[in-house]
């Protein structure tokens, strides 16, 4: 086994330990949409911190190990960031992207799966926000299956805006969706659109079906302004957003 697969093997039995100490609940939908071998990209939505955690966590299921894209800034960590490259995650800069790209190409070629969060940054909304090109880029210049995947409840244990929580036995929703296939002459802007249809599908079942709700207003953060929750609409969150950006650089999330 390469030295990488060791450290992730490695990894994910630490969170898995740490997930049954918090008695996370997990409901784990669709996890036979990802290919059991062969090359693919996963996009996920990007709600909390742990979002690549869970997702990962999923796809032992599988026997599959994901590549996941990251901010640089994470990398620089000194522990999590030594970790982050002997699982062969990728750091992307976000100011120059071409590098971590041809990255995620070579790991495509080997048949490995790679994660990419098409919304960039966390979505203070908890709804989608507008999707950059890269994960349906690289389903296209590879003609590989890009599989739609959305976690709901994680940003729950810990996001933006200070929230975190060591709250036992709290629910975490992943649901897989079915690969999408980049049809002959689909341009990446069009495999882009049918992606964020998709996984808006999804995530809309992940808060219909999810198992819990707020114990009070205080509560009700975390869920959707359309839900009912005191989460800000889209607009808002964008505004938020270059705030942020403003104040502390793109490394709030």
């Amino acid at each position: 086994m390469p030295r990488s697969d060791r450290t992730y093997k490695l990894v994910v039995r630490i969170f898995g330990i740490v997930f049954r100490l918090m008695g996370y609940r997990f409901d784990v939908r669709g996890v036979e949409h990802l290919p059991g071998d062969g090359a693919g990209v996963v996009a996920g939505n990007h709600i909390g911190f742990l979002d690549f955690t869970f997702i990962g966590y999923a796809a032992r299921a599988r026997g599959r190990r994901i590549r996941f894209m990251a901010k640089r800034s994470v990398f620089d960590l000194p522990l999590v960031g030594r970790l982050m490259r002997a699982m062969r995650h990728i750091p992307v800069d976000r100011k120059s992207g071409a590098g971590a790209y041809r990255q995620a190409l070579g790991e495509l070629d080997a048949g490995e799966l790679v994660g990419v969060f098409p919304e960039a940054t966390i979505s203070r909304s908890w709804l989608l926000k507008p999707f950059k090109r890269g994960a349906a880029g690289l389903a296209v210049n590879r003609d590989v299956a890009l599989i739609p995947t959305v976690v709901w409840g994680g940003h729950r244990v810990y996001t933006v805006d200070g929230h975190r929580s060591l709250r036992r036995r709290t629910p975490i929703t992943i649901i897989v969706g079915e690969p999408l296939r980049p049809a002959k002459g689909e341009s990446v802007d069009q495999l882009s659109a049918r992606l964020q249809v998709a996984m808006g599908v999804l995530l809309d079942e992940a808060i219909d079906t999810y198992p819990a709700t707020p114990r009070d207003d205080r509560d009700r953060w975390w869920l959707p302004h359309d839900r009912g929750g005191s989460a800000p609409d889209p607009e808002t969150a964008a505004v938020l957003d270059r705030e942020a950006v403003a104040r502390i650089g793109d490394s709030f999330d």
